[in-house]
């Protein structure tokens, strides 16, 4: 299929909801999937649905509120306090699937108060040639993901979202923050901080696409090849910052930036 027949495919889905609450986490995926049922379905019957957690940094959390508001939509934001989850603080391979489930749960929750028919997420064409075990949560759940019933791939999604003129048309790639994280390592919030200030940090000097993969005393750094100049010319300060951070050692992957890569072991 063009993309112009996924497009009506996806609005063919989004038709048959009548009323539906959007598992919306303010990425290029959720915001575009929040548009189309926003845009199909009117504001009155679509609810934006945010869990707000320590692996999500807070400016992720304010620019997916801008975003919901931008579009029109109800912004629903409620703790999951994931982090009281043993299966999840363990960290084993199984730790994606234990949040998603967590997540879903409370979701379906806030539906049955607000009376929306069904739950729909963002999961994509290309999501099924990852690990993602949060897919087992979703299909578990009954949730329905009407990007990959039209078989949109992120490059549809991000050309659609700039027709569209969705400010997430150019925003980087996401995933929770406890993704930088060994399987096997728990997880906890002091972690997760380092993490994300880490990040934060890289970012202020220039990067837009950065992951900073958590050893203990040691950090690996990724961005993309053609940030390495920059990385080399900041990398005094940014060794410096990570070190105030907590972290030991500092290390920059020459492989660069890739999606996935914690699960490379």
């Amino acid at each position: 299929m063009n993309i112009e027949s996924k497009y009506e495919t996806l609005r063919d889905v989004v038709k048959e909801f009548k009323t539906v609450l959007v598992a919306y986490s303010g990425g290029m995926d959720s915001a575009l999937l929040l548009k189309i049922c926003v845009d199909v379905l009117g504001n009155g019957n679509v609810v934006a649905f945010t869990g707000n957690a320590p692996t999500f940094p807070a400016k992720e959390i304010e620019e997916a509120k801008q975003t919901a508001s931008d579009i029109g939509a109800e912004h629903i934001l409620s703790e999951t306090a994931i982090l009281n989850n043993k299966l999840f603080v363990e960290n084993t391979t199984e730790r994606c699937y234990h949040c998603k489930k967590n997540l879903l749960h409370i979701a379906t929750q806030v539906a049955r108060e607000r009376n929306m028919a069904c739950i729909a997420d963002g999961t994509n064409f290309d999501d099924a040639k990852d690990f993602r075990p949060g897919g087992a949560a979703v299909k578990k759940m009954g949730v329905i993901s009407p990007l990959l019933k039209a078989e949109l791939t992120k490059d549809d999604i991000r050309e659609l979202s700039r027709i569209l003129s969705l400010p997430t048309h150019n925003k980087p790639p996401y995933a929770c923050l406890a993704t930088r994280v060994p399987y096997g390592t728990p997880i906890d919030t002091e972690l997760l901080k380092q993490i994300e200030l880490s990040e934060e940090f890289i970012k202020g000097v220039g990067i837009s696409q950065v992951r900073v993969r958590y050893y203990g005393n040691m950090a690996r750094i990724e961005v993309a090849k053609n940030d390495f100049d920059t990385i080399l010319r900041e990398y005094e300060s940014i060794v410096h910052r990570l070190k105030q951070y907590g972290f030991t050692y500092v290390a920059l992957d020459l492989e660069g930036y890739r999606t996935g890569s914690m699960n490379e072991g």
